[in-house]
């Protein structure tokens, strides 16, 4: 297997452009150089004896990337810190990781108030000092193994608190490789990595398949909507890499007419709908490829041509969907002629990597969560699925997605796919809110992009062949934006928890046995 410190120096000579970031650049031989500068200085403030981990709290600046490649040829720990954390949250994260020293901004500085650790801004003198006794700094003489640690990622905390995953240099070096050959990556390539680099989609999908290539990182400081095709041509971007809902963002700027010129060639990521997947290749001339991935890369499903609509494509040799209680395979889906799921609770299990745990490489210090993850020598990804006669796999929703509807199990996601053929709705999260004497009632919080009203919404539901009654949501809530983490996932369980109720937008309400809104 391959390592980041490999990669790193098979670059250590390479005068072509290695980073970009607004009106700076360096070469990658200057990257390497750079990085060679943090190891030393980690060297020096991480202390000997303790878990090697050094938390960054940053956007996606040059000190990022430098800190990353420093850790990658010395062997220290990057420990991803989530700005949208605060106070004793921020602080449990750093306590689990065993952070012994946070590198971070004065921006950021007041979140770590909590800390009971060192905080360095890099913008302070102190820091430009360090780097200064650290000038010309050679390559760490230090031994750096396929499976030693090089960052703790945290989970999104989608379905609980986030979790820190182990991801070790060959974790991030060898999806790297593997994407690069799959794209055709080049050093005559430019990757645009926007989401945040504390995430894994950052580090696997943009920032590990460049330095693989040899390929041109252009940094953005954060993901900006309107900002993103105008940061493409200034950086003249061919490949760019997303999570959870960029495209839709993007989308959802005004169209013009000259939106497709522009050098992107090729965008991958995950999350993504197909309407999105396919307006958004269109619209800007390129191809999107959506694939279902976690933090934890344990289960992969793989998009092929010619997939049914909905679905999220064939799973690899190994990944099943098993009921959780017995183990054992859920029969195929079944639908009808109008392409409604006929057995959703018995075909509804859980997405299994049943030959073990994959890429999967533990969660720090968390035993009992990794012990929920491999359960009979197998991970379970927690994700919710079914599986149609040809063994094309469609995403259910989270296992805490479930929802108890007049006695019968309902998943989300398949109602969220159908809301999102209405060409005025954006996005939707479909909920669990209590019934008024037991189970749960449906809510949807739509965000639309064009007119909406409660009656021709009723109309539109109508015309939906595949939506079941029961799927019928008794509460719609428009809203302006969703709650979300740091990488645009739907924080569900904060929509839950503000129950039957407007928020900051509008509340339609069906009752209990009638199909209109008011």
């Amino acid at each position: 297997m391959p390592t980041v410190r490999e990669q790193l120096l098979a670059r250590a000579g390479d005068d072509s452009p290695g980073l970009l970031f607004e009106d700076e650049s360096w070469t990658w031989a200057e990257v390497v150089r750079e990085s060679c500068v943090r190891a030393a200085a980690l060297d020096v403030l991480l202390p000997p004896g303790r878990p090697p981990h050094v938390g960054v709290l940053l956007e996606n600046v040059p000190e990022f990337a430098f800190l990353l490649g420093g850790a990658g040829l010395g062997g220290a720990v990057v420990v991803g810190l989530n700005p949208t954390r605060r106070g004793a949250a921020l602080a449990a994260d750093v306590r689990r990781a065993d952070v012994q020293v946070v590198v971070t901004d004065a921006a950021h500085a007041e979140l770590l108030v909590d800390a009971e650790v060192p905080v360095l801004p890099v913008d302070a003198p102190d820091w430009a000092a360090l780097l200064a006794e650290h000038t010309g700094a050679p390559v760490p003489d230090v031994a750096v193994g396929p499976d030693d640690l090089m960052m703790l990622i945290f989970t999104s905390g989608t379905s609980g608190d986030p979790k820190a995953v182990n991801v070790t240099q060959a974790k991030v070096a060898h999806p790297g490789q593997l994407l690069s050959e799959r794209f055709g990556l080049s050093p005559a390539d430019v990757a645009y990595v926007s989401m945040p680099m504390f995430h894994s989609n950052a580090i696997m999908a943009g920032w590990g398949p460049a330095l693989a290539s040899g390929a041109t990182v252009a940094l953005a400081r954060r993901f900006s909507a309107s900002g993103f095709l105008p940061d493409v041509r200034r950086y003249a971007a061919t490949y760019a890499n997303y999570v959870g809902k960029p495209l839709a963002y993007v989308m959802a700027t005004p169209e013009r007419a000259d939106d497709a010129d522009n050098p992107l060639r090729l965008v991958f990521g995950n999350e993504a709908n197909e309407r999105d997947i396919e307006g958004f290749g269109r619209r800007f001339g390129c191809v999107v490829v959506d694939s279902y991935s976690s933090t934890e890369n344990a289960v992969i499903v793989q998009r092929v041509a010619g997939m049914p609509p909905g679905s999220l494509g064939r799973p690899v040799p190994g990944v099943r969907v098993l009921d959780p209680v017995t183990h054992a395979e859920t029969p195929d889906a079944a639908f009808d002629a109008s392409g409604a799921l006929l057995n959703a609770e018995a075909a509804t299990g859980e997405l299994v990597n049943t030959l073990g745990s994959g890429a999967f490489a533990g969660y720090y210090r968390d035993a009992d969560a990794e012990a929920e993850r491999m359960r009979g020598g197998m991970y379970w990804s927690g994700d919710l699925a079914y599986r149609d006669a040809d063994g094309f796999v469609y995403f259910a929703g989270r296992t805490a997605d479930w929802l108890r509807v007049d006695g019968e199990n309902l998943a989300t996601a398949p109602v969220e796919r159908i809301l999102l053929r209405h060409p005025a709705v954006s996005e939707a999260a479909v909920y669990a809110v209590p019934d008024e004497s037991v189970g749960d009632q449906v809510m949807a919080a739509l965000v639309l992009t064009g007119p909406l009203t409660p009656a021709s919404f009723e109309e539109f539901l109508a015309a939906q062949p595949d939506l079941s009654p029961r799927a019928w949501p008794r509460y719609v809530r428009i809203a302006p934006t969703l709650h979300r983490t740091a990488t645009n996932k739907v924080l569900k369980r904060a929509l839950a928890a503000d129950g039957a109720a407007a928020g900051d937008g509008a509340l339609w309400t069906r009752e209990a046995r009638g199909t209109a809104y008011s």
